[in-house]
């Protein structure tokens, strides 16, 4: 696998968080996902790109209004497998989250996703 391809899988899935409009959330999850895609996150185990794209507009409806996310590291990518950093903010210095994802890759399309929100606490 390429890293040229999990990076393009995985800024698909990143803009889908900041699309124009609702319905291109789809087009872009689907230009990203597999149709069987695992993902794990802070709510549990989906299946499925519906269910992602459920995950995306709600966090698309953030109560202090629509953020932006963004890739805020380079893909790291030993073979199938890649992570990245990244950060959600909301409008006028409102709720920042940042965490890091870890994603398969299979024929240049993610079908697994952790999704990992938040610092980690110090060892001891």
């Amino acid at each position: 696998m390429h890293a040229d391809a999990a990076q393009s899988a995985i800024d698909t899935f990143v803009s889908a968080f900041n699309a124009s409009d609702d319905a291109y959330v789809t087009s872009l999850l689907s230009q990203a996902l597999t149709s069987d895609v695992v993902l794990w996150g802070p709510l549990g185990r989906s299946e499925g790109i519906e269910a992602v794209e459920r995950f995306v507009r709600d966090i698309r409806r953030h109560p202090a209004g629509p953020g932006t996310m963004v890739r805020c590291s380079g893909v790291d990518m030993p073979d199938e497998w890649a992570r990245y950093r990244w950060v959600f903010t909301t409008p006028g210095g409102g709720p920042r989250l940042a965490g890091t994802d870890v994603v398969h890759l299979r024929r240049g399309l993610i079908d697994q996703m952790i999704i990992f929100a938040g610092d980690l606490e110090p060892a001891g």
